[in-house]
This record gives C-alpha cells, sequence and structure tokens, in this order.
C-alpha cells in the first residue's frame, strides 16, 4: 500500500492551463479537456495566466494571441522565460491561420498552433502529443 505505483500514477491526470479573452472559447476548452480527463484552469488574460502558471504549474497551456493589456505573444514569452516553466509546452490559439503568426508564436517559444474554432478531438490530441512524456522526472521537485 506505499507508493510502488507507477510515476504517472502519482501525477494524476494533466493540468491544463486554457488562456483566452472569450468566455465561450474559455468555457468549450474546459468541457472538452474535462471530457477528456485533464484537469483544467482557466485564465481570461495575460496577468491572469502568470499568477495561474506560477500557483499551479500546468502542464500544458493553450493561449489566445489577441487578448487585452497582455497578448498571447508576450505572455508566452513571459512564461518561457522563467527557467521553472521553460519546458512547459504553449499551444498559441488563434482565429488567423497565417504563416506570419505560426513563425512569431515559434519565436516566443510556443511548441503549435491551433486556429480557432477547434475540435475536441484537435484539443485533445494536441493536449496527448504534447504531455506523452509527461513523468514524474519532469517536475523537479515543490
Amino acid at each position: 500500500m506505499s507508493d510502488m505505483g507507477s510515476d504517472a500514477g502519482e501525477r494524476g491526470p494533466a493540468r491544463v492551463l486554457v488562456i483566452d479573452d472569450s468566455n465561450t472559447i474559455r468555457r468549450s476548452a474546459e468541457i472538452f479537456l474535462k471530457q477528456g480527463g485533464y484537469e483544467v484552469l482557466l485564465a481570461e488574460d495575460g496577468f491572469d495566466a502568470l499568477s495561474k502558471v506560477n500557483d499551479h504549474a500546468p502542464d500544458i497551456i493553450f493561449c489566445d494571441i489577441l487578448m487585452p493589456r497582455l497578448d498571447g505573444y508576450q505572455t508566452c514569452a513571459i512564461i518561457k522565460r522563467n527557467p521553472k516553466f521553460a519546458a512547459t509546452p504553449v499551444i498559441m490559439l488563434s482565429s488567423k491561420d497565417g504563416l506570419f503568426d505560426k513563425a512569431r508564436g515559434r519565436m516566443v517559444g510556443s511548441q503549435d498552433y491551433l486556429t480557432k474554432p477547434f475540435t475536441k478531438d484537435q484539443l485533445l490530441q494536441a493536449v496527448a502529443a504534447h504531455t506523452a512524456g509527461r513523468t514524474a522526472t519532469e517536475s523537479p521537485g515543490a
């Protein structure tokens, strides 16, 4: 009855942060992710997101590009500059499917790009792809 189980069992479900100023996008992502068995955190802008990243250390972050106050590129860059979260995958969300947006996202450290509106399958596949190697070895401790 001790902790002889696998490391993945100790970690529990992946913790996913969704940052979007649209309540509709946040809520639909939350529903899809919870149906996929993930723990979900929501933030409505970059400033809200930064405190949640620090407090909850999500395993993966979905970040809208066009937001008031602090846009997605700035938010991603700030997260990636913190050594504690530099390895956390950030996936940009945008209604535009432009090459420039994708390139700019990569420049600030995002791992992927999802065009809105996304489907449940697209969202769950992105989480699965970017958290597949997630083990206790990736969490350096408290």
